[in-house]
């Protein structure tokens, strides 16, 4: 056994051993990075094979500023500790993807990737044949057809504008926005199905997509939605301020809760009804794979909302609380102004009514899921069928049920 002045030689000794590999490593790293610059410099280096342009292009290369470049990466040089990232108004290096703080919004990245699916993919052929018999469909069940395509097409590229021209560029955590570009990539693929469907009935195509400002039930839905959108769609919008926070955070609440959380729940109801009763059953399962999507947009949405209150609660005022609930409470009337006007006769095993309960069952979901409380008191899920759908408090056992179980696109079973 060694004695203390013997084992202080032995860790001096080891401690002195590990310097000078350090050192070593350190000095061959050096000298591969000079033999890199060297090389690099050299390539750009004009010979006699180079054309008129490439020679201007290297020559060109030579002013460039690179301190210039990395000012606009706001403090790349710096590693970037999780307790510096933040929703919004974050000063830290928003391209440094790791370490994640919000693991969710990197999951459900994760998620969308693995469900990806294209329209291309669904059989059609039936639902052609059904459009085009003078029999096949009741005059109530193409109006429901046609009054989904209108609003839905539309829609879907007012979510996609939102965020890709002013939430990805507001919200500043890195995992978040990867997940933002997935979510703008899938509305692509919605808009896309949308037309997919209306190509393949042979529909009136200018009818569809002037829905949005020449029928009043489906223009009052998208001009509430932009009337959200005017402000931080300007490219000088910033947030930073009360007030511009507060913008921002009515936006999200919009589009979430509201677009994407109440105006889309009377349609899906509708269509996948449709596909229950064996009806243009490509056309449902285009629109179960949409929703499929949606529920995952509007759960992401909901977790960026709480989270700006968490980690902004001056935000999350009583007067911010009243707006939140006027938004989603004037965002239910609309739809259900939308259902009696799709639907003004029981159709598809529903009506009206049934839909107004069903709207307000989501809208005290929408509330809750905020921290507000309820404004439908004892208004219960009209639907039962639409647990294993739509229902979010269902939301796990709807992405493990057979029917939804797949990676891409895939026939559905409507048993």
């Amino acid at each position: 056994m060694l004695n203390r002045n013997e084992s202080n030689e032995v860790t001096i000794a080891s401690v002195a051993t590990h310097s000078s590999k350090r050192n070593e490593n350190m000095a061959a790293k050096n000298t591969l990075d000079l033999v890199g610059i060297s090389a690099a410099e050299e390539a750009r280096a004009v010979t006699e094979s180079d054309s008129a342009a490439i020679a201007r292009a290297k020559a060109a290369l030579n002013t460039l500023d690179v301190a210039e470049g990395l000012a606009e990466l706001e403090g790349a040089s710096a590693r970037l500790a999780v307790d510096e990232k933040r929703m919004i108004n974050c000063r830290a290096d928003l391209n440094q993807l790791v370490p994640f703080k919000y693991d969710w919004a990197w999951q459900k990245y994760l998620d969308g990737c693995a469900n990806h699916w294209m329209p291309q993919e669904v059989n059609m052929t039936a639902d052609i044949t059904l459009w085009k018999s003078a029999e096949g469909l009741t005059e109530d069940e193409r109006r429901i057809v046609l009054r989904n395509l209108g609003f839905f097409a539309t829609a879907d590229s007012l979510v996609a504008n939102n965020l890709v021209l002013a939430v990805y560029r507001l919200i500043t955590n890195p995992e978040c926005r990867q997940y933002i570009l997935r979510q703008a990539f899938e509305e692509a693929i919605h808009t896309h199905a949308y037309q997919y469907c209306i190509e393949s009935l042979g529909m009136d195509e200018g009818e569809i997509f002037n829905m949005y400002h020449e029928i009043p039930s489906v223009a009052k839905k998208a001009a509430w939605g932009l009337k959200y959108t005017r402000s931080i769609s300007d490219p000088t919008f910033e947030t930073g301020t009360v007030d511009t926070d507060k913008e921002l955070l009515r936006n999200l609440i919009a589009y979430y809760c509201v677009l994407e959380g109440i105006f889309f729940y009377c349609g899906f109801t509708q269509i996948l009804s449709m596909g229950r009763r064996n009806k243009l059953t490509g056309v449902a399962e285009q629109f179960q794979y949409i929703l499929r999507d949606e529920s995952m947009h509007l759960n992401f949405g909901i977790d960026v909302i709480n989270q700006i209150k968490i980690e902004n609660p001056h935000l999350w005022d009583s007067e911010m609380k009243e707006e939140a609930t006027q938004m989603i409470l004037q965002g239910t009337q609309l739809e259900i102004e939308y259902a009696r006007d799709t639907m003004p006769r029981g159709v598809l095993g529903m009506n009206a009514a049934m839909m107004e309960d069903y709207l307000k069952f989501i809208a005290n979901r929408r509330l809750s899921q905020i921290g507000l409380k309820d404004e439908y008191p004892s208004t219960a899920n009209p639907f039962p069928w639409m647990s294993e759908i739509m229902d979010l408090k269902k939301e796990k056992n709807f992405f493990e049920t057979r029917v939804t179980e797949y990676q891409t696109g895939g026939a559905l079973s409507w048993d």
